[in-house]
């Protein structure tokens, strides 16, 4: 094994090669080196994705079903999850740690991120008050990073991360923080993660004329980035988890469960929430899959069978084997192209629970892409947002309830493994030729260092 080899991994999520077309700068870096499109792990989501490419494995091993899905013992939907304990099987680091003694990888905003054996890592991760308030910030390992890093680049703009502020400035901090871990511990491996092209992708659409300024700019810091990287003798490959389809048709799956009577539905100070552990019949939604949870196996053929004569479901999965059958739904719906899962399961927008119009990525029971908007209805959201801010700085407790409820906005999504080729993940750079499907990215990784 090569002592001297270093590896940088980005991962630009959403990347396909009909966006490289796009991008000036990585079309003429890409167009240099092998570029292969593959088959995404299914579903083909950020959670899963990266459990694959950091494993090896498949989902029946790794367990990592998606983003999110239903604890059956503690009858809780935990979405968006941290502790790298949820991923089993070996990671690339500690294979590679027994080829290579003193061998150092650096986890930069990966998912999984929080007790990882991996030397050095950063995540985003609020604090969250006994008095209710909401604090963003990281995590890191060592925890002394966190203080380090923000001293040098100032705090993390984490609205600018997810909702309907997310923009070019938190993959612009990653990548600086990057290059601060570069240039400090110079990490034999850096698992970068640039989120920035996924915002535009699901909000407009891949073909929508906002995402000619979000292409330049992710184009923009790249050509940086690789360029700094590739000057201090670091190899670079660029990575996806999945591309982008386009979408037009949100499908509620929930709300034809209530229809059907298998909804437990419960008013909470005049609002409706989803009492999931005693529902007959649920989905928890992540895109364009659904994990169906079924309390009475004697209702599957029929839950099946609805699920197969919805309009908007391509298809209906079952058997998951090994660590996934503890977490995954008895059934597992995917969806038509141009079509999307919601967890919506209200009938009627004046009784949605509380967090349905806030960016709450916990509390939903499943994924919401409706938070990269602002409600339209809103006349002045600006003066709206300053009163929660205030209100929030004197130290009274409030709602920034300023998502809309319309699925209807939303223009892009992910999570089908059979896409067109423009709709699949990259590999770009060493070992591309061949990368064939999602546990192929693993297997090139460790070459790179053989």
């Amino acid at each position: 094994m090569s002592e001297n080899k270093r590896l940088a991994v980005l991962n630009v999520v959403g990347l396909s090669r009909r966006d490289l077309r796009q991008m000036p700068f990585l079309k003429k870096w890409a167009e240099q080196r092998e570029t292969r499109s593959f088959k995404p792990e299914f579903p083909a989501v950020t959670c899963t994705a990266q459990s694959t490419y950091v494993t090896g494995q498949d989902v029946s091993e790794h367990g990592i079903v998606g983003n999110g899905w239903y604890d059956r013992e503690a009858a809780e939907v935990k979405f968006w999850k941290q502790s790298n304990h949820l991923v089993k099987g070996e990671k690339i680091w500690e294979t590679l740690r027994k080829k290579r003694p003193g061998f150092r990888c650096a986890k930069w905003f990966w998912w999984y991120n929080m007790y990882s054996s991996a030397d050095y890592s950063m995540t985003p991760r609020p604090m969250y008050p006994a008095d209710g308030r909401k604090v963003f910030d990281v995590y890191a390992h060592p925890l002394t990073l966190r203080d380090e890093v923000k001293k040098e680049l100032g705090p993390f703009p984490f609205p600018s991360f997810w909702g309907p502020k997310a923009d070019i400035k938190s993959s612009q901090w990653i990548a600086d923080s990057a290059k601060w871990i570069e240039e400090r511990e110079r990490p034999d491996l850096n698992l970068v993660y640039l989120p920035h092209l996924d915002y535009g992708l699901q909000k407009w659409g891949p073909d929508a004329p906002e995402m000619k300024a979000e292409y330049e700019q992710l184009d923009s810091l790249l050509e940086s980035f690789i360029g700094f990287l590739e000057a201090r003798n670091v190899e670079v490959v660029v990575l996806s988890e999945y591309g982008i389809s386009p979408v037009s048709k949100p499908v509620h799956l929930n709300r034809l469960f209530r229809q059907q009577g298998w909804l437990q539905i419960k008013d909470e100070l005049g609002l409706e929430t989803l009492d999931c552990g005693a529902c007959q019949v649920f989905a928890v939604a992540d895109h364009q899959v659904a994990h169906i949870y079924v309390k009475d196996r004697s209702k599957i053929d029929e839950v099946r069978s609805l699920l197969e004569a919805t309009e908007g479901v391509a298809e209906v999965r079952e058997n998951w084997q090994g660590e996934a059958a503890r977490r995954g739904g008895d059934l597992v719906a995917v969806a038509e192209p141009g079509a999307w899962f919601t967890y919506y399961f209200w009938e009627d927008d004046e009784v949605a629970p509380d967090f349905a119009r806030t960016i709450d990525i916990h509390r939903k029971p499943g994924y919401d892409p409706v938070e990269l908007f602002i409600d339209p209805a809103i006349k002045v959201p600006l003066l709206k947002i300053g009163k929660f801010l205030i209100k929030k700085k004197l130290g009274f407790r409030g709602l920034m309830d300023v998502i809309p409820l319309d699925a209807g906005l939303v223009k892009g999504s992910h999570g089908r493994d059979e896409v067109p080729e423009d709709e699949q993940p990259v590999y770009i750079g060493s070992g591309a030729e061949r990368v064939k499907v999602a546990t192929d990215v693993h297997r090139e990784l460790l070459n790179f260092f053989a």
